[in-house]
């Protein structure tokens, strides 16, 4: 008997989660293949979703009509919109997250969707036939077969973990490694490489001294990630703050000679901005202390997660070090921290789409690619699996720029300038980050992902409603006034300068002392807000605000997309340009951009060598 689907997707982590439900939504018949069902959607490492420049992904992911942030909502012990001090380009919303519940959602919602089957099996070879991909072989023997297969196999490609002097194969704690596929997609001509993640210790929360810790509550009134989602969390649970001390130090500092990292046993770079904390002890020796943040993992268990300790030094080195901690005197551990190094497929090997070069139908999302991070993970797999269904039905494929999206930002630096280091997004690698807000992924997204099949009707007319009144809003700001003698008690009231002239209400929301809570304080003003939600009123009042750096922002962007759109012959010979650099011509053939934009951001590659290929083109 054969087993034919439209897309196989390989791996139910938060890549291959997003991967077949977007497939499927979209109409594909989908395999999702799972070495255990009873861990789809695990938070492998904290238990929280969003954070800076993570959140404005979530809310991306959720304005194409992906899951990520609805799961997110239904599990979210706290909320958090962080970096509210700074300018809303860097506002960043963050939840503490139900680790059980969260994976116990996901599930619900894939098994909903009818297209999605599952199996629970490890992949150890493809099927593939003249560079095509025609499906996927299982270790027991089974064969599935599919146009289109979407790798998501997280740290489980020949996994070693690593605690102390002690290293044994897994992809997470009790779980085997998967073997087989790194050295069969060597054998058809891909590069591999090893990184290295790690987590904390887990320990029980009922022997904690949260006393001696500073309490870390969530926001008064707080939002959440989807457009969909009427009515945010109204209870939450408390997070808390500590420090580790010099004597904390002086212990973990006698386990260096054990540290699989220091001996040189670990052979793959970990995150650089995510260190575990013999690292940061020793790579800032002048610090003598560090913050550690205690996190519950859920309403119903004692579970913390003990975020900024991870290491993988020996459990009994862990084990005196985090007893020295204020508030951890008589603390119980659940399980020791440790360390993960695992294969990954450098992703210049990818086309914009995330398909391989050189297997037609292959697309790789997740750690595969050398990220970190459940929402880098998750957005690439949304990515791929909208990619692996237009591909399998031989649709347009769909790609997001840079100024579109931070999932744009994402992948556009992993195949142009790849990572020898696990990648993690930031505001700051988006050059268009006034545009590319948490607030406005709706209006950035939501149409593309109801015109690909994606976003719902709903989604759409909740959009469209939402536009319309920030729209009328600002409108009703421009014309309505308000007269000396109405406006200057008020100002007088909120401590800022009166007028001397009659003035619209816009002018007021212009001003930088002055915002919508303001208005609140005015009678006369408190009836146009009513007529409001709280999310356009904010929107209204950036786009206010903020006017002129929108308006520069986008005239930059229609200034660069002449050059982001110039298309290169797919088999443009860049050898008979000797005028390029060695440098350039090396990466230009290695890479193969597909435009001018593209290849501009390859690292190597001058701005002299664009204009030399500019000119060769006749440009």
């Amino acid at each position: 008997m054969q087993y034919n689907y439209d897309v196989i997707v390989v791996g139910a982590g938060h890549a291959g989660c997003e991967a077949a439900n977007a497939a499927a939504k979209m109409g594909s018949s989908v395999l999702l293949i799972t070495m255990n069902l009873q861990t789809i959607a695990q938070m492998s490492c904290n238990p929280a979703m969003g954070g800076v420049a993570k959140g404005q992904i979530v809310r991306e992911i959720d304005a194409l009509g992906g899951m990520s942030g609805i799961i997110s909502d239904k599990t979210m012990i706290q909320f958090r919109m962080l970096n509210r001090s700074k300018g809303p380009a860097m506002w960043s919303p963050r939840c503490q997250s139900d680790r059980m519940k969260f994976a116990e959602e996901w599930r619900w919602a894939l098994e909903r969707n009818t297209n999605v089957d599952f199996w629970q099996d490890s992949v150890q070879e493809l099927i593939v036939q003249n560079k095509e991909l025609k499906g996927v072989k299982t270790r027991m023997g089974m064969s599935f077969y599919a146009p289109s297969v979407v790798l998501t196999n997280g740290t489980f490609l020949n996994g070693l973990i690593h605690i102390g002097e002690k290293s044994f194969g897994g992809g997470r704690m009790a779980e085997p490694n998967a073997q087989g596929l790194t050295e069969q997609l060597v054998s058809l001509g891909f590069e591999s490489g090893r990184m290295k993640t790690g987590t904390p210790p887990r320990v029980d929360g009922r022997s904690l001294n949260y006393e001696a810790m500073e309490e870390q509550k969530g926001d008064e009134n707080p939002s959440s990630f989807s457009y969909l989602t009427k009515e945010p969390i109204k209870e939450q649970r408390s997070c808390w703050i500590t420090h580790t001390n010099e004597k904390v130090h002086d212990v973990l500092r006698k386990g260096f000679e054990k540290s699989p990292m220091f001996a040189g046993r670990i052979k793959g770079l970990g995150p650089r901005y995510c260190p575990s904390v013999e690292d940061k002890i020793n790579r800032f020796a002048d610090k003598n202390s560090h913050q550690i943040f205690v996190e519950p993992e859920g309403w119903e268990t004692v579970e913390i997660y003990v975020n900024g300790f991870s290491t993988s030094l020996p459990e009994e080195i862990q084990f005196e070090a985090i007893k020295l901690i204020p508030g951890f005197e008589k603390a119980k551990m659940f399980r020791p921290g440790y360390a993960i190094e695992y294969d990954y497929f450098p992703p210049t090997q990818l086309s914009p789409t995330l398909e391989t070069k050189l297997i037609s139908g292959l697309f790789f999302a997740g750690q595969i690619n050398g990220t970190t991070g459940y929402e880098e993970a998750a957005c690439q797999g949304l990515m791929a699996g909208i990619n692996a269904h237009q591909h399998t039905h031989q649709l347009n494929p769909f790609t997001l720029s840079r100024s579109e999206a931070y999932i744009g930002v994402l992948i556009d630096d992993l195949i142009n300038k790849g990572t020898d280091e696990p990648y993690r997004m930031f505001t700051s690698r988006a050059e268009f980050r006034t545009l590319l807000r948490q607030d406005n992924a709706d209006e950035r997204l939501t149409e593309k992902g109801f015109e690909l099949g994606l976003a719902s009707q709903e989604r759409l007319d909740t959009y469209l409603q939402k536009k319309q009144n920030v729209e009328n809003l600002i409108q009703e700001l421009k014309s309505n006034k308000l007269k000396p003698t109405e406006a200057n008690p008020w100002l007088e009231s909120i401590g800022v300068s009166s007028i001397k002239e009659g003035a619209p209400l816009i002018n007021f929301i212009k001003r930088s002392d002055v915002g919508f809570e303001h208005f609140y304080k005015n009678e006369m003003l408190i009836p146009i807000l009513k007529k409001y939600s709280t999310e356009e009123i904010e929107q209204a009042e950036i786009i206010i605000k903020y006017e002129s750096y929108i308006d520069k922002e986008r005239k930059m962007v229609d200034k660069m997309k002449s050059m982001e759109d110039l298309q290169i012959p797919p088999q443009f010979d860049y050898d008979k340009i000797k005028t390029l650099s060695t440098e350039s011509r090396i990466k230009l053939n290695k890479l193969r951009p597909q435009t001018i934009g593209q290849a501009s951001r390859i690292s190597g590659v001058s701005a002299s060598d664009i204009s030399i290929l500019l000119l060769f083109m006749g440009r």
